[in-house]
């Protein structure tokens, strides 16, 4: 496996780790349960890292140097892109010829390393986007950064190239057909999953009590990285909407923030918190730094709602995690999300980002007791739709297919 910018062994939620960590580390891992043997090439960001770390039993996280060991802006890498993917070659090079069966690149910049490395060695690559430049373009939030035409050449060279597509969603699949030109037979849709055994329901009261959070108070929280796509500060609005349309709220509502600075979000940040001051919610809005996935299980636990506001998602791991521990999540109508929530039956989906209409579907939820109970007893059985075994299943299905495809080329060629 490939992942230039982030590695499997970051924290999610600040920096650019993220859902893509956490499905490199999940299915990795679930493949070498199953005895294959996985290694994850990644970009070394500081001299202390050791050249090879083991993720788990069967998996290996190899740290290429490549430019500076410090960490780099995305738009920094592609300038890298040259000395990771000789660091990638130099390693496959002390192995006998045929080491590798399958490259999987996850992100536009490792699938640009992938593509060379296909050819090099003769492996099918399968490549996973997790996200696409032109839909992001499509759907910026105010004053966020476009992404670069760089960005998109890339991509349309790596679906041109690529053995396989693996789409999060059959809204993803589309896009890679409609907008990149993809072959339709080559896109694969794999859900991602959760880790059901982590992820379950539990006492709400005993979460708060450990988060030194009210027992009886009205709990909003919102979990990822803190940047303009992900859309945070609509929270803060919606939450100050709620107090403007119901004051005696003041002393019961909080509005917990989980996450750190992350893209565009670095230029100023502490931009979510001066909102609050702004719009005068200070009081109620509460801020924690990323959270390892036994402390993430108590936020969802103490929250009454979950809120994804984001203006893009390919999938919307955040969303499955918090329904599978029984917490109904409310969720904006875009991309992979009316997948990740089922709208009525485990959470909300807001077709549009107005305070006004956040604040209802928030309100909606975590103000009707009843309402509450029935679509948390079924955010639990919609999670359970999702698993990282299935996700892996359909992954490895998605590698057989890819290497047939690549034999039968290899074969038409040599003829």
């Amino acid at each position: 496996m490939l992942s230039v910018h982030t590695s499997p062994l970051e924290q999610p939620g600040t920096g650019d780790a993220g859902g893509m960590n956490v499905y490199i580390s999940q299915t990795a891992t679930e493949m070498a349960r199953r005895g294959i043997n996985v290694e994850v090439f990644t970009r070394a960001t500081s001299s202390d890292q050791p050249p090879v770390a083991e993720l788990a039993p069967g998996v290996l996280v190899r740290h290429v140097p490549a430019g500076p060991f410090e960490p780099l802006g995305r738009d920094e890498l592609p300038a890298q892109l040259c000395a990771f993917t000789s660091g990638v070659l130099r390693t496959e090079a002390f192995h006998e010829p045929g080491y590798y069966d399958v490259i999987h690149s996850h992100y536009w910049l490792s699938g640009q390393v992938g593509w060379l490395a296909r050819d090099r060695w003769g492996v099918p690559l399968v490549h996973t986007a997790h996200t696409l430049a032109k839909v992001k373009n499509a759907a910026l939030a105010d004053g966020d950064t476009p992404e670069p035409r760089t960005r998109v050449i890339g991509e349309e060279q790596i679906v041109a190239e690529a053995d396989r597509l693996v789409a999060n969603t059959a809204v993803e699949a589309r896009e890679l057909v409609g907008l990149y030109g993809a072959a339709p037979q080559a896109v694969h849709t794999v859900s991602p999953g959760v880790d059901l055994d982590r992820f379950t329901p539990g006492s709400k009261a005993a979460a708060r009590a450990e988060l030194g959070l009210p027992a009886d108070a009205v709990i909003l929280a919102f979990a990822g990285r803190i940047q303009p796509l992900k859309a945070p500060d609509v929270l803060l609005h919606a939450a100050a909407a709620m107090l403007r349309r119901d004051p005696s709220l003041a002393d019961r509502l909080v509005v917990l923030i989980v996450g750190g600075p992350s893209g565009s979000g670095l230029e100023q940040p502490q931009a979510l918190k001066e909102l609050a001051v702004t719009l005068g919610i200070e009081r109620q809005t509460r801020f924690l730094p990323p959270q390892p996935g036994p402390a993430l299980v108590r936020v969802y636990r103490a929250a009454d709602v979950v809120a994804v506001p984001s203006y893009n998602e390919s999938f919307g791991l955040v969303a499955v995690e918090a329904q599978a521990c029984g917490t109904p999540v409310v969720a904006a109508e875009v991309g992979g999300l009316p997948v990740a929530v089922a709208h009525g039956v485990s959470g909300l989906l807001v077709p549009t980002h107005r305070a006004r209409d956040w604040a209802g579907a928030l309100a909606s939820v975590a103000l009707r007791p009843e309402r509450h109970g029935e679509l948390a007893a079924n955010a639990v059985a919609h999670a359970r739709r999702f698993s990282w075994r299935r996700t892996t299943d359909a992954l490895l299905d998605a590698y057989a297919s890819a290497s047939v495809s690549f034999g039968a080329l290899r074969t038409e060629v040599a003829v």
